[in-house]
């Protein structure tokens, strides 16, 4: 059990840093807004996890303008999509 418990990611202890990769797994990418809308959080609060999870290397984003806006889409890389399965496999293992 304790080697399972080295398996979970600090990354992912925090709710909203869970539920940003858990939506950014399943999709391509998810702008700022709809980040913000899906986990119900306010700006400030995701911005700072969206920081968190960019420092590890787990999510990446890119920046274009739609109708003169800004717009910033943000995806989980390679990296952040192994560790995040590698996290919840070791949930689920300790869940058996």
């Amino acid at each position: 059990m304790k080697e399972l418990l080295n398996e979970l990611d600090k990354a992912f202890e925090n709710r909203v840093r869970l539920g940003i990769m858990s939506a950014l797994v399943v999709n391509d990418f998810l702008d700022f807004n709809a980040l913000k809308e899906l986990l119900g959080v306010t700006d400030g609060n995701l911005a700072s996890h969206l920081k968190n999870l960019e420092k590890s290397a787990y999510i990446n984003f890119e920046k274009e303008f739609v109708d003169r806006k800004p717009n910033t889409k943000y995806y989980a890389t390679d990296i952040g999509k192994e560790a995040f399965k590698k996290h919840i496999n070791a949930i689920e293992q300790l869940l058996k």
